[in-house]
């Protein structure tokens, strides 16, 4: 699994959107968390697929599932920690890979990171230093998440 997430992560970010919307539904619903620490930093993963490693801790929802289940689930697979959500802070929809998802404002309550298959590190990072993201308006709704908070 791990050689073929490494083979995905090289593939030209182009091939990533035409493979979603080949197999994906017209529509995906995702959810995603926002954590912010005492100072003001957001938490983001290190993800091992993709071109522009780092971004939020978000997931899919499965069918029938309550998308509050689904991050809090999505969350406890890809790191072993507990997160509650504290708010729903929007819900908004991609052009690029056709998914809308539903941001939601958490906070981590127990466990300690274990590293997955999808991930290999979590860490802060100032609002106003996030690194090369995937999706630049994953920036964009951090420094908005920061100010609604």
């Amino acid at each position: 699994m791990k050689s073929l997430l490494r083979f995905w992560r090289k593939m030209p970010l182009w091939m990533h959107f035409l493979a979603a919307r080949l197999v994906r539904p017209r529509f995906r619903a995702a959810v995603a968390a926002i954590i912010f620490n005492e100072q003001g930093q957001v938490l983001l993963f290190k993800h091992t697929y993709r071109k522009f490693e780092w971004g939020l801790p978000a997931g899919g929802l499965e069918y029938h599932e309550q998308p509050i289940n689904a991050i809090v689930r999505e969350f406890f697979e890809e790191t072993g920690m507990e997160i509650q959500v504290e708010r729903l802070l929007t819900s908004i929809s991609a052009r690029e890979d056709h998914h809308i998802s539903m941001i939601y404002l958490c906070k981590i309550v127990s466990g300690e990171f274990r590293e997955s298959h999808e991930i290999s590190e979590i860490k802060y990072f100032s609002v106003n230093e996030l690194p090369a993201m995937m999706l630049s308006a994953e920036k964009e709704l951090i420094k908005w998440a920061a100010e609604e908070k």
